[in-house]
């Protein structure tokens, strides 16, 4: 399974109403999924379950899906 597709798993644990069918690393995480703060400190946890790491930071530096997969990544490398 790809870091996409096991992502996208995380995606509807967390958001239950997202199409994952739909997600691509160019979708947007704001305007195209609708995370909020809220949403991505719950998608943080559940993606720091699912991949066994830690984030390094609280900031937001992720703007699309393909942002956050190749994080996961450098992480789990």
């Amino acid at each position: 399974m790809t870091t996409l597709e096991r992502l996208k798993k995380v995606f509807k644990n967390v958001k239950p109403n997202i199409d994952v069918e739909n997600i691509t690393n160019d979708t947007r995480l704001l305007e195209d999924l609708g995370v909020d703060s809220l949403s991505l400190m719950l998608l943080a946890m559940c993606i720091e379950d699912e991949f066994k790491f830690q984030f390094d930071t609280i900031t937001n530096p992720f703007k699309t899906v393909g942002d956050v997969v190749n994080y996961i990544e450098q992480k789990i490398g």
